[in-house]
This record gives C-alpha cells, structure tokens and sequence, in this order.
C-alpha cells in the first residue's frame, strides 16, 4: 500500500504543480479584483443603500462567474456593508444613523486631543508632508474633484495621526475609518463642502504650526461637528437610505 502512495506522489510532474498554483493565483486574485470592485460601487453610492445586488448583471459587468461574485458579497457582508436575506437575495445594507453619530463622536474626542498633542511635537518632516497635502486639497477643491478631495481628506487626519506614534489611537481609528468611509465620501458630496472642508483642514494645520492646542483641539472638533451635521441633513433629505 505505502508503495501504490509513493508512486502517486511522484507521478504529478512539477509543471503540473506549478499551474496549479498560477490557477489558484489567478482565481484568487479575480476574487479580489471583484470584491473591490464592488465595494467601490458601495461606497461611491453606484449601488444604493438598500437596493437589490443583481449577481448576474455584475457577472455580465465584471465578465466572471457566480462564484467570485458570491464570494465578494459574502466578504462584504461581513463587512456590514450588503445584507443577505434567504430566499430573498442580497442587498446593500441601508446606513445605520445611530452607529454612525456614536463613531463621530469617538472621532471628536480622540482627534481633537491628537491635534492638541499635535501642536506640541509634530515632527517638522510630518508637517511638510500635511502642507503637501493642503496644495493637493486647495487644488481638488477648485476642480470640484469629490473623489480626489476625499482621498486627501483621509490622508490629513492619518498624517496628524501617524505623526504622533499613537498606535493604540491609530488603531482605533483605522477601524473607525472602515465603518465611516461611505458616509464621509457622501457628507463631501453636498455643492461648495470640498472649499470649506479645506478651509477647515487649513485652520487645523495653522493652529499645530502656530504650537497653539487650545486652538487646534477647537479647530478639529468644528470640522467634526461641520461633518456630522452635513451627514445629518443628508439623512433628513434622504431618509429611504438609512436606518436608526
């Protein structure tokens, strides 16, 4: 018996082997290709909160079979991100008002101290990298480019937060950022946000510089709140797209 296992064993030529594992690659990479794709579609608002996922649309979209497709919404429903009802279908999950409110106010307590340490020792390297930012924002602002402004956007709040080695912060805000990223795209959507939030963003940056926490703590906390109260009107205007 040992000798029928051994022949076996060495019957499967390397070449074999080999493009074994470039198919496994290749399918594991069209899974992640699809799942992105689809959740950028998510968070973009290209798939709107609490509307059907039709699979075989995204199949005929993405030129894939069921199977990434399945196991993408899969992914993103563990992500809370699509709801999954049996015999029903799957959909994108509606935006939980409430969960959002509390995850801003963990962002305005924890930021506003950040940027008060912030204007105490940010390094002098971190603080060319953040007015690198600003010029990049000052010009997404004007184009009116959302998607641009909000990846910057992103981009300032870790840089201030990176800058202070706060990991256990940074951790938690890591997280934060996963659950807040789609309504932080849509609260940037509203006509003439993206030239206020850089003014924000500028007010916060000047304080650090200026080595004045009171006033940067202050600065974050309004830009928080201008941000909150965005999303809360957009809630009101569209209220078939949350819940809670």
């Amino acid at each position: 018996m040992r000798e029928i296992v051994l022949a076996v064993q060495t019957s499967e030529k390397p070449s074999s082997r080999k493009r074994l594992v470039v198919d496994r690659a290749r399918r594991t990479s069209k899974a992640d290709q699809v799942y992105t794709e689809i959740k950028e579609s998510i968070l973009s608002g290209g798939l709107a909160p609490g509307g059907a996922i039709d699979k075989l649309a995204l199949c005929a979209k993405l030129g894939v079979s069921r199977f990434p497709v399945t196991a993408a919404i899969n992914r993103l429903a563990f992500e809370r991100l699509v709801v999954i009802e049996p015999q029903h279908g799957s959909f994108v999950a509606k935006i939980a008002a409430n969960d959002v409110r509390e995850w801003m106010m963990i962002r305005r307590a924890l930021e506003s101290e950040i940027a008060s340490e912030a204007a105490r020792a940010l390094p002098a390297d971190l603080q060319r990298e953040i007015e690198r930012n600003l010029r990049y924002q000052q010009a997404a602002a004007e184009a009116g480019d959302v998607a641009g402004f909000y990846v910057l956007d992103v981009e300032f709040h870790k840089l201030i937060v990176d800058g202070m080695a706060l990991r256990h912060a940074r951790e938690i805000l890591d997280g934060l950022r996963s659950h807040l990223e789609r309504v932080r795209r849509i609260a940037l959507s509203p006509p003439g946000r993206l030239p206020i939030a850089y003014s924000e963003h500028k007010r916060i940056f000047d304080a650090i510089v200026a080595k004045n926490g009171a006033g940067a703590a202050a600065a974050m906390r309004a830009h928080l709140d201008a941000t909150t109260a965005t999303f809360e009107r957009i809630a009101e205007q569209n209220p078939e797209n949350f819940i809670g």
